[in-house]
């Protein structure tokens, strides 16, 4: 289409010219005393026109001739750029193939190449970011070799390039050199010296995944458990962890919180300072009241820490797995000496309701022992004994039923209880 318009536009020209020049009478004459030149002016817009075209050509001729300089050293400034560019990229293609030497030397090539690029004044305004990438790199390749002398050195001048943070790209290799020297100080196992590095950083980007990523692992070096829970907490609303991981971190973390505490009041701080989705894990509430019970802390925290699990292993036996209900039955069993009213009608009405389980008979039976019900306490504990799985809680049947047989003077029955007790693992 676009040829067909062009060539109409040039049949309509040659139409106008042969129209304009075909029955032109008129004449150009030029006096030149004594001389008379008569010209047609056919020729006369010819002459125009060529003469035009030539001074034209001509102008251009000179002025291609005079920038033959400029563009030698435009020419030349590209050759540099390219061997810079080439050299960075041969420097990241070797740092990721690990070959360090490699890539600290063509790093270096490439800094080289910029500082004799940098004298120009055609040179672009990407000095800045293409130095420190190219110290990044170097720094890094030093890092993998154990130079910390150079990889520091490198550091400080990409620090250095950086730290005006003209703009948004700057600000970004600031923080990211930031980021890439707390996991170094973190690969050197200097913890304080990671946390400290990623305290500099702007809020938003100290809470990217990797900044909380590289947190954790230097709190938790550094025995800092409750900076590292917290972490822990961000990278789980971030969903950096899948969701079992994450819960299984929070759980490890927050049981070594736990057992940091020296006193039952350092213990009741800590339990406040978790969340209550915390508070409600099984092995948390489990952790907390066996931990409660070495400080010689109150028994009715315990067993308050331990009412949600209580609640859960009576409704949905299913949900809480077998070994920890037997962790519960017997951190019940701990603080019966102190166990009140409320405690002993749940117990009581729980058994009643789950009358085949034998772990629930097992701690009624033990209430009624500590309450001196002797016939009720015997009728339970030889149930549950008889159904209770090879273990602490079995054994612990069969020695309140040795206990409850020497009361009444039945050695016999003592004795086999005893004996019992003695088979159990």
């Amino acid at each position: 289409m676009r040829a067909a318009l062009w060539f109409l536009a040039l049949f309509g020209i040659a139409v106008a010219m042969a129209l304009f020049a075909g029955n032109n009478q008129g004449t150009v004459t030029l006096f030149w005393p004594p001389y008379r030149i008569d010209l047609s002016l056919n020729m006369v817009l010819l002459l125009l026109v060529g003469g035009f075209v030539v001074l034209h050509a001509a102008l251009q001729a000179l002025a291609a001739l005079f920038d033959m300089p400029h563009h030698a050293r435009r020419w030349r400034l590209q050759q540099k750029e390219r061997a810079m560019h080439g050299a960075l990229l041969d420097a990241m293609t070797h740092l990721l193939s690990g070959r360090f030497v490699r890539a600290s030397k063509a790093a270096e090539a490439a800094l080289a190449q910029e500082q004799s690029l940098s004298a120009s004044a055609h040179y672009g305004a990407a000095g800045p970011q293409l130095r420190t990438l190219a110290h990044l790199v170097a720094a890094d390749g030093a890092h993998a070799l154990q130079d910390r002398s150079r990889r520091d050195e490198h550091l400080r001048q990409a620090l250095e390039e950086t730290a005006l943070r003209q703009n948004a790209q700057t600000q970004e290799l600031h923080e990211g050199a930031q980021l890439r020297s707390a996991r170094w100080m973190l690969d050197d196992r200097d913890a304080s010296g990671a946390l400290a590095r990623l305290e500099e950083l702007p809020q938003g980007a100290s809470r990217r995944t990797i900044a909380l990523r590289t947190r954790l692992k230097a709190a938790r070096l550094a025995g800092q458990t409750l900076v590292a829970l917290e972490t822990a907490r961000l990278l789980a609303k971030h969903r950096a962890f899948s969701t079992a991981a994450a819960q299984s971190i929070v759980r490890g973390l927050a049981a070594e919180l736990l057992n940091s505490a020296h006193d039952p009041a350092q213990l009741q701080q800590v339990w406040q300072q978790l969340d209550p989705a915390e508070r409600q894990m099984p092995e948390l509430a489990l952790q907390a009241a066996h931990r409660l019970s070495q400080l010689g802390g109150d028994d009715a925290h315990a067993r308050h820490w331990l009412l949600p699990v209580w609640e859960r292993m009576v409704s949905l036996p299913d949900s809480l797995p077998e070994h920890l209900q037997q962790k519960l039955v017997e951190a019940l069993e701990n603080s019966m000496e102190s166990l009140d009213a409320p405690w002993l009608a749940r117990i009581e009405s729980a058994q009643q309701a789950n009358p085949r389980n034998a772990r629930l008979e097992y701690l009624a039976g033990v209430a009624c022992l500590k309450r001196q019900l002797w016939g009720k306490a015997q009728q339970l504990l030889t149930q549950a004994s008889q159904h209770l799985e090879a273990g602490p809680l079995q054994r612990n049947a069969w020695r309140a039923l040795a206990l409850l047989a020497e009361r009444r003077g039945d050695e016999p029955a003592a004795a086999a209880a005893w004996r019992n007790a003695a088979l159990c693992p």
